[in-house]
This record gives structure tokens, C-alpha cells and sequence, in this order.
């Protein structure tokens, strides 16, 4: 009779076909060397949500607030797709790859396309459906919510090419190719600003067309970004061979993606209505504290790449490790992305809280917003890091397929958020506590996914 040792105990096993260096190269090198596409290709897309502001900003009053109700919706649907889903899916191609049977990630390919079809789907009928409701809900009336639904409506039109791109770019990035991927979505968003702007402002002697031709672009740049990943993977130039004359629906494809990415689509859930009732808690405050808010707000939508960078560079090199038996690796490959994002972030958010007027003066001289700006980093800016490591470890468990302590601590976050902000409101407490709660609640988010990811077993 034998007796298993514990799993994380086990002689590393040696893979009989390794596809790449993925599971052999130095770690910390390695990692540096796939976070920098995906960084360049976030920032990128971060800097077309301020360029698409901008010339909605020319279009008048009405479509710049028709379009932040429009913005969480999106938000959700590119979080979901690239991030939640899109880490399932890369999860499930590298573990695959990992363990040396690239028919079976060919096969997951194919079948994550079919997911991010249907979900994208869903998404059009929704928000056709229901996207008044939803924007009257969050408080827009009249021409706001007019403005609003012309954008939606064209941009959800096509939803299924916006989960098509993240789907088949978290398919190449299971396979440790992050170029390409990068590519194509620095690629959809310059056609995106270029085609956008020109219809929404009448540019280039093209028709003005409002918000619509902004969403146009939006919904023409992600077409374009699909039919050339479907192409890319479809020719043999991918490091997967796809056989669509074999294939077969498997029900167990469906489930090693969805047992991922279906529970990790809680965490952007979370990530919005966390934002949401804060800004919702925040607004009884007054104007000069929300607009202080904002420009905190808008320092961590630009971090977030970082921290996503790092993430998603994680995934294939952790898959690959626990496909391979390699689990010691997949965890130090865990933990080395979490402390770079972590460091990372957080000493921007340390130099931010030192000097807060290199970041608040480039959008506001108001004394009020000023203040409460310089009030909500010195409390907040600390605590960046922490937010780094969990966003982090949250991607990095993706690749380990076990994402549901990442997702608890996002859950004991949102709760924190909610429970806290609601009392401190009603007991009349001046705004640096509720900007202390958010510096307490991005603690208690990292440090809780950290917890989780050091208590769970990973491994089959």
C-alpha cells in the first residue's frame, strides 16, 4: 500500500512535451516580458475612453451625461469579457498545454468561441430590452437618457463582436502569445477614435451622426478585431492547430471553461456595484467631495492595466505549471506577479499621497475639489498596493482554476463598501472616513485574496 503525499509536497512532474519556455524560464523575467503588451494594450484602451470624452464633450451637455450612464454597462461587458470569462478560457487552453494534449486546447478554442457568442447575445437582448429601465434606474431623464439609448442601442447591437475579440484574445494569450492580442486591440483602438470621432462629429466629410456614429465606431473597430483573431487562429498561425472537420460539442469543454470564468464574472459585478454605491453614498456629501472622489477614481481606472497586466501575464504561465504538475512553480509564478503589481502600484499610490498635486492640478484649481482630492489620497493612496496584489492573485488563480477565495474577498469588499459607507453616512460623519473606508476596504481585499490563495490547494 502507498501512501499520496500532500500535493504541493510531490516531486515536480517533468512534462513529456513542454509547448513552450513558459515552464522553464526564469519567472520574474518572463513575466516582465508578457506584462508589457498587455500594459501597453490597456493603457491604450484607457486613453480611447478619454479621447471618446472628449469629442462626446463636443456634442453637447446632454450626450456627455447620456454616456456615463451608458459607461458602467460597458465597463461591465469588456470586464466580463476579457478579464472574467477571457480568464477562464485562457485558464482552461494553457492547463491544456500544459499537460501536453494541444487537440484538447484547439477543442477548448472552438468551444470558447461559442460561449462568447451566446454571451454576447445576451448582452444585445438585454440592454435592447431593458437599457432605458437600467439608465432611468441610475437616474438619467428626458434627453439624457434619449442620448443614451442612441449610443447603447448601436454599440449592443453587436455586443457578440466585443466578447468575440476578448474571447479569441484570451484564447491566444492561454497559449503565451500576449503580441498579438496587444496588437489587435491597440489596432481596434485607433480605428475606434478614427472611425468614432469621424462619424459622431461629422469629420473627414463623413455624415454627423451623433452618438450613434460614436458607438459606431466602437461596434466597427470590434468587428474588424474579431473577423482578424477568428482569421489568425484559423489559418495555422497560432501555436494552436484548429481542426473544425473533428470537431464535436463536449460537454466537459463547456465546464473547464465556465467552472472558471462563469464564477469569476462575479468579480466585475462586484467591481461596478462597489463603484456605484460609493458614488451613490458620496453624492450626500456634496459636489466639491464627489468631483474629489472622481479624480481618485480616475487615477485607479488608469492603474488597473497595471495590475492587469501582471494578472493576465500570469494566467498561461500558472496554467501551464498546474497542467504540467508543476505546482511549487505556479505558485511562485503567483506570487512574484502579485508582489511586481503590487509594488508597482502601490508606489504610485505612495507618491500620490506624498505629492497630490502632480496628478490633482492637471484637472482642477476649485479649492473645494482640490481639498477633498488631497484628502481622499493622503487616506486612500497607501492602500493602492494592496489592490494591486489582489487583482493580481485574482487573475493568477484563474490559471489554477480556483478563483473562488479571489472572488469572497471581492465580496467581503463590496460589503465592506456598502455596510460601512451607508453608516457612516447616517451617522454624519465628515468625508475622510469614507475615504478611509475605501483605503480599508482595498486592504481587506488584498490581503483576504493573499489569505485565500495561501489556504487553498492547488492541483487536482
Amino acid at each position: 500500500m502507498t501512501i499520496d503525499a500532500p500535493l504541493d509536497a510531490r516531486p515536480a512532474a517533468v512534462p513529456t512535451a513542454p509547448v513552450n519556455s513558459l515552464l522553464t524560464s526564469p519567472i520574474l523575467s518572463t513575466l516582465l516580458k508578457l506584462s508589457l503588451p498587455n500594459a501597453i494594450a490597456m493603457f491604450g484602451t484607457a486613453l480611447v475612453a478619454v479621447a471618446e470624452t472628449s469629442y462626446i464633450g463636443r456634442l453637447g451637455t446632454e450626450p456627455l451625461a447620456g454616456i456615463a450612464l451608458v459607461f458602467p454597462f460597458v465597463m461591465l461587458t469588456q470586464m466580463m469579457s476579457a478579464g472574467a470569462m477571457g480568464g477562464g478560457v485562457s485558464s482552461a487552453v494553457s492547463r491544456a498545454l500544459g499537460a501536453g494534449n494541444r487537440d484538447r486546447a484547439a477543442t477548448l478554442a472552438l468551444h470558447a468561441a461559442m460561449i462568447g457568442a451566446c454571451a454576447g447575445l445576451f448582452f444585445t437582448v438585454m440592454m435592447l430590452a431593458f437599457g432605458r429601465t437600467f439608465y432611468a434606474l441610475l437616474g438619467g431623464s428626458g434627453g439624457v437618457i434619449e442620448q443614451a439609448a442612441q449610443y447603447s442601442q448601436v454599440l449592443f447591437s453587436g455586443a457578440i463582436a466585443i466578447w468575440l475579440v476578448n474571447t479569441l484574445a484570451s484564447v491566444v494569450r492561454g497559449t503565451g502569445d500576449m503580441r498579438i492580442p496587444s496588437v489587435t486591440l491597440i489596432g481596434t483602438a485607433i480605428i475606434q477614435v478614427a472611425v468614432g470621432g469621424g462619424l459622431g462629429l461629422g469629420l473627414f466629410g463623413l455624415p454627423m451622426l451623433g452618438m450613434r456614429g460614436v458607438a459606431a465606431g466602437q461596434l466597427t473597430a470590434f468587428t474588424l478585431g474579431a473577423m482578424f483573431l477568428a482569421w489568425y487562429l484559423a489559418s495555422g498561425r497560432s501555436r494552436l492547430q484548429l481542426n473544425f472537420a473533428a470537431f464535436k460539442f463536449q460537454r466537459d469543454m463547456f465546464v473547464d471553461i465556465l467552472k472558471v470564468g462563469a464564477l469569476s464574472c462575479v468579480s466585475p459585478l462586484q467591481t461596478v456595484l462597489t463603484v456605484l454605491v460609493f458614488t451613490k453614498i458620496l453624492a450626500s456629501f456634496g459636489t466639491e467631495t464627489l468631483a474629489g472622489y472622481g479624480m481618485g477614481s480616475r487615477l485607479e481606472f488608469l492603474l488597473t492595466p497595471i495590475a492587469f497586466a501582471f494578472g493576465v501575464a500570469s494566467v498561461p504561465m500558472v496554467g501551464m505549471a498546474i497542467g504540467a504538475g508543476l505546482v511549487a512553480r505556479a505558485r511562485q509564478v503567483a506570487w512574484t506577479a502579485s508582489a511586481a503589481a503590487g509594488l508597482t502600484v502601490g508606489l504610485i499610490g505612495l507618491v500620490v499621497a506624498i505629492w497630490p498635486g502632480l496628478w490633482v492640478s492637471l484637472f482642477t484649481s476649485d479649492p473645494g475639489v482640490t481639498a477633498a482630492a488631497y484628502s481622499y489620497f493622503a487616506l486612500a493612496g497607501p492602500a493602492f498596493g494592496f489592490f494591486g496584489i489582489g487583482a493580481c492573485l485574482y487573475f493568477s488563480s484563474q490559471g489554477a482554476a480556483k478563483v473562488g477565495g479571489p472572488v469572497l474577498a471581492g465580496t467581503a469588499r463590496l460589503l465592506l463598501v456598502g455596510i460601512g459607507g451607508w453608516w457612516l453616512a447616517s451617522s454624519g460623519a465628515p468625508a475622510w472616513t469614507l475615504f478611509a473606508l475605501v483605503a480599508a476596504a482595498m486592504v481587506t481585499y488584498g490581503l483576504g485574496t493573499a489569505i485565500s490563495v495561501r489556504v487553498t490547494r492547488w492541483g487536482k
